[in-house]
């Protein structure tokens, strides 16, 4: 019997990042995918049960011609749900909560959230987004002073020292800090998957690291947490490139990069996206919703 069955199951994906971690920008590269079926997918669109249409046009239009996506304004005001068909005739439902990443990085200044929110982290498995090419490392007093001398900045011994804030938490302590919150009350719903996305993998790519060596490297707290399985999260880790390049900014005057403009000549739009990770290396991003939906 197929591992699906003909049953129709009803899952909850929740997506969680920091700011600017490219929550937006998959949904975006997801919609065009799954919508204009320019190539073959694991899941395939069944149904939109919540969300705005034209909202979901407009950001996979903006994501075609390469133009970055408009921020995430207001809270909880494009939730997306949808139905996700494998091609064994099973039905899924994933809700994608199209929070701002600030929604996120309140939990970890401020220790609470808004009720709405909370109710959203309840619902599901996870996909957590981090921007791979803006991770904030630790950074120490000795390093820091190391470096300004060698380039000839001399550090005056009587400056204070710059009063410590919450936002200047390294990446990583941030995201094992939120990941932890969830199987707490009273976000805890038991054991959950868990999909790691390094969106931006255009940019890391080069270091020639695998997704999971590129997090062992970058995010060593977060590997020892997941691996030490102290709250039984079943995770893999992808790489994911939804943009394919840099695409021009809302400010560029009508000028053009060369990158956007080499991704809006593509025959195919899909064909700009590219996941890799636990095994795989497609233009698909179902899959990893796909592994998080079984």
């Amino acid at each position: 019997m197929s591992l699906w069955g003909n049953l129709v199951t009803e899952r909850s994906i929740v997506i969680m990042g920091l700011p600017s971690s490219g929550k937006t920008t998959y949904l975006a590269a997801l919609w065009h995918l799954i919508f204009s079926r320019e190539i073959e997918t694991q899941l395939t669109f069944g149904g939109l049960e919540k969300g705005d249409f034209s909202h979901l046009n407009a950001i996979a239009e903006r994501w075609r011609e390469a133009i970055v996506q408009d921020r995430t304004a207001v809270p909880g005001s494009q939730l997306v749900s949808m139905k996700l068909q494998n091609p064994q005739g099973g039905t899924v439902k994933a809700t994608f909560p199209d929070l701002p990443g600030e929604a996120y990085q309140r939990m970890w200044e401020n220790r609470d959230c808004e009720d709405y929110v909370a109710k959203i982290l309840r619902g599901g498995d996870v996909q957590l987004f981090v921007h791979s090419d803006t991770i904030r490392a630790p950074q120490w007093v000795t390093d820091e002073v190391g470096i300004s001398r060698k380039i000839g900045i001399e550090v005056p011994n009587d400056e204070p020292p710059q009063e410590w804030e919450p936002k200047l938490a390294p990446t990583q302590v941030q995201l094992v800090d939120l990941l932890q919150m969830l199987h707490r009350a009273p976000l805890d719903v038991g054991p959950r998957r868990l999909a790691i996305m390094l969106s931006a993998w255009d940019k890391a790519s080069p270091d020639n690291l695998s997704p999971e060596d590129f997090l062992k490297s970058k995010l060593p707290l977060l590997w020892q947490y997941l691996k030490r399985n102290g709250d039984s999260w079943t995770f893999r880790i992808y790489g994911l490139s939804a943009q394919g390049g840099d695409y021009d900014s809302n400010d560029s005057g009508g000028h053009t990069g060369s990158e956007a403009n080499e991704l809006r000549a593509l025959d195919q739009a899909s064909k700009r996206i590219r996941v890799v990770g636990s095994g795989i290396q497609s233009n698909d991003l179902t899959e990893p919703l796909e592994w998080l939906m079984r």
